[in-house]
């Protein structure tokens, strides 16, 4: 071949080659994305036709971001996390079971399952630390929730959260006081004490005990000064009238008269 020819065709070859570098970059990134895209222990898969994502065991500290956003059943048990916050799961509008179960939280954030009322049916906070939990965080949700095996402390704001949500069928027995203001609740089942007990009623009824304790106080403050007060005026004008008697006649008379006018 003339070396003009191989002149030509060298840029044209060099331009092929990497058009085809190119290409197979793009191609293995588009089959390597999604498997590096999970955190490390979690991976897809499709459960009785139902798309599953799973990091059971996965030492997961937190609430993972990239989670398919088709996803039905997530499973998120026997973890690390610690609580949940707001909108952690906002992205996934399509799931249907979310198991956290087995794991350290101890809070939960008012909104953290914002986005799921519509579908999901079942949610397993067994087995976590949670203590106490506003039933703001549930609101609106139509879950099936687990709350069984945490060391709850047993009162008026746990009262309303049961009453808030809808309990697994047979878990009520595994939602046991903790702890309690009354000792002898301790180790009880809650369904069990509420039963004999209206926390919320006691705690409104210690309110109102409270309250009448601080107008009474001040009541008797505002008459105590009243008494003070008319006391010693009383003594001031009796001081006045002995000290008008040591006068003149003349003078006395005038200072009587005075002092009548401004006592009445």
């Amino acid at each position: 071949m003339p070396v003009a020819e191989r002149v030509l065709l060298r840029p044209v070859t060099m331009g092929l080659l990497l058009h085809s570098l190119l290409l197979l970059l793009l191609l293995l990134g588009c089959c390597l994305r999604p498997a590096t895209a999970f955190p490390k222990g979690c991976y897809p898969s499709e459960e009785e036709g139902l798309k599953t994502f799973r990091c059971s065991n996965a030492r997961l500290t937190e609430v993972p971001r990239d989670i398919p956003n088709d996803t039905n059943k997530l499973y998120l048990d026997s973890n690390r996390i610690p609580f949940l916050p707001r909108d952690a799961f906002r992205d996934l509008p399509l799931l249907l079971e979310l198991d956290l179960s087995h794991n350290a939280i101890a809070s939960v954030e008012s909104g953290a399952f914002r986005g799921l009322a519509e579908h999901l049916h079942s949610l397993d906070l067994s087995s976590n630390r949670l203590v106490s939990v506003s039933k703001d965080a549930f609101s609106n949700l139509k879950a099936k929730v687990n709350l069984s095996n945490n060391p709850w402390l047993c009162d008026c704001r746990l009262q309303e959260l049961i009453r808030t949500v809808e309990l697994v069928a047979g878990s009520s027995g595994g939602i046991v006081c903790d702890s309690s203001a009354q000792e002898e609740h301790v180790g009880k089942a809650f369904l069990q004490v509420i039963a004999d007990t209206d926390f919320c009623n006691v705690y409104k009824k210690t309110t109102d005990i409270a309250m009448l304790v601080t107008m009474f106080g001040w009541f008797a403050m505002v008459i105590s000064y009243l008494v003070y007060y008319v006391r010693q005026n009383q003594e001031d004008a009796r001081r006045h009238l002995e000290y008008l008697k040591s006068l003149p006649s003349k003078q006395r008379r005038s200072e009587e008269s005075s002092t009548i006018s401004t006592v009445v």
